[in-house]
């Protein structure tokens, strides 16, 4: 009696509750790069390659461990190109008597595993939160606030907790984390992982196969094993953690990582735990080699933003991205593809992306997120492109952080208000304004910074809709305290870029 264990490719971890179900003598672990997962939306090629370089390196680990093996490469010639139909295939061939998977950790994935023969799906239990326990916590409550999430999270883990106390007297440090990059200042690089055999021969499958797609695998240095994942933790934790904190709002050109710790992906991959990266900032502060504001920033990333995330997606249901609060239509602008545009801003956060498959969380949201949300852009066409261009980009992770927290989308499901902002936000949190061909002191004429007008455009179109929320009662009072005649030239000012742009 043979017991099929399938394991996807955000399942990368040896202590899966799939892998503990089962006895190891009579188990064959299912592998499968699979063309549908590959290319449901145009995935970055630096995001395949590391998904199915990931994958291989974890099947030989298993394989080394004593467990038997079966991988389907995505050009083996018998190859189905679906989950589903390579499951069956496998069960087929190897007289699997039963299934024995880990729930998919997006609805798609869920819906076709719920479909397969004999199959028993067991709960992902690598996260600190459980889906019902946050599904427990939502649904009384009328206002899901990741503060209170969070804080909740803090006293579960003890996570920089003082008895029943924060450590430092206070919850949240966030008013500490926004300060401008000082002139000169240098930042350490991250540890790059050079390609060895197995992901050079994936780098090249993937250039034969998705070649297309949006993006370069040139810069390609991803950590592809645990002990790679593990190796860039410590990296992060003794060279950039400590100033963390001070500059994680902070955009500079030429700068694509900052202080960011670029674990996202192996965090989501599954090579890395999130207590464990937690604690290990944790342990950092103890120490004295990092400051409190920048622990609790980081650790608030993971033990807050990404476990809410996560309940938060499943919560709101598999209708989640679908949803439309603003009413927007226009299609995605072809600058999120590489087209030219004179916005220093978004050309240096759509570079990044296209060479890294990866831009920090403030590009991402006040940048790339805020200028789609200003011009109207159709929220499901934004949420494809995330999913498609980020290496850490899962649907539960992202989907809530753009149809929620980008696009405001979910009507406030997830945010008190829009993240929505002109150009003087980006002058003050960045460098970027003194080499934009634009004026961003300037709202009106030809030289004005566009997102100064399409700001007051956008708060304009949605008054009816968005006046009543007490977080914007002030931008709506500037925005009446323009004359008429000044409201006109604004408002027309934006009407012509956004004709332009379409």
């Amino acid at each position: 009696m043979t017991t099929l264990v399938p394991i996807l490719g955000d399942q990368l971890s040896h202590g899966l509750a799939s892998l503990r179900a089962v006895d190891r003598a009579s188990a064959v672990v299912l592998m499968m790069e699979v063309a549908e997962e590959a290319a449901y939306v145009p995935h970055h090629p630096q995001k395949i390659a590391l998904f199915f370089s990931a994958m291989r390196h974890f099947a030989e680990e298993l394989r080394a461990a004593g467990w038997r093996v079966d991988y389907v490469t995505l050009d083996d010639p018998a190859n189905t190109g679906d989950f589903t139909g390579e499951v069956t295939r496998a069960a087929d061939r190897l007289c699997a008597t039963r299934i024995v998977a880990l729930k998919a950790g997006e609805w798609r994935v869920l819906e076709a595993q719920q479909g397969w023969p004999n199959v028993t799906l067991l709960d992902d239990d690598r996260f600190l939160c459980s889906i019902d326990a946050f599904a427990d916590w939502a649904r009384p409550r009328k206002r899901l606030v990741m503060e209170d999430f969070y804080r909740l999270m803090r006293r579960q883990t003890g996570l920089l907790m003082d008895g029943d106390q924060p450590v430092g007297g206070q919850w949240n440090f966030d008013a500490d984390n926004r300060k401008s990059v000082p002139k000169g200042h240098r930042f350490v690089a991250p540890i790059r992982f050079a390609p060895d055999a197995i992901t050079a021969d994936v780098l090249a499958l993937v250039a034969s196969r998705f070649g297309n797609h949006f993006g370069s695998t040139v810069s390609f240095g991803w950590p592809v094993t645990r002990a790679d994942a593990l190796t860039a933790l410590d990296d992060f934790i003794t060279h950039r953690l400590a100033g963390f904190g001070d500059y994680q709002d902070a955009m500079v050109t030429g700068e694509d990582v900052l202080n960011h710790s670029l674990l996202s992906p192996a965090l989501n991959l599954g090579l890395l735990s999130p207590l464990e990266v937690c604690r290990a900032a944790e342990a950092a502060f103890h120490a004295g080699t990092a400051p409190l504001n920048a622990v609790e920033g980081f650790i608030r990333q993971i033990l807050g933003w990404r476990e809410y995330v996560r309940g938060l997606y499943w919560f709101a249901g598999p209708d989640y991205t679908a949803r439309n609060h603003l009413g927007a239509t226009r299609p995605l602008p072809a600058l999120f593809w590489g087209a030219p545009t004179d916005l220093r801003c978004l050309s240096e956060a759509v570079d990044a992306t296209r060479r890294n498959a990866m831009a920090h969380h403030i590009q991402r949201l006040m940048i790339l997120g805020n200028f789609a949300m200003l011009v109207g852009t159709d929220p499901a066409e934004v949420h494809r492109w995330y999913l498609a261009v980020y290496a850490d980009a899962i649907e539960w992770v992202e989907a809530p952080n753009v149809i929620g927290m980008s696009q405001f989308a979910d009507g406030g499901l997830m945010a008190t208000k829009p993240y929505a902002a002109g150009g003087a936000y980006v002058n003050r949190m960045s460098d970027h304004c003194k080499t934009c061909r634009y004026d961003v002191k300037q709202r009106t004429g030809p030289n004005a910074c566009p997102l100064n007008s399409l700001y007051w455009d956008f708060l304009a179109r949605h008054e009816e809709r968005l006046s009543g929320n007490q977080r914007l009662w002030r931008m709506y009072d500037g925005w009446r305290r323009f004359s008429p005649d000044e409201q006109a030239r604004i408002r027309a000012q934006a009407s012509t870029f956004l004709a332009r742009l379409g």
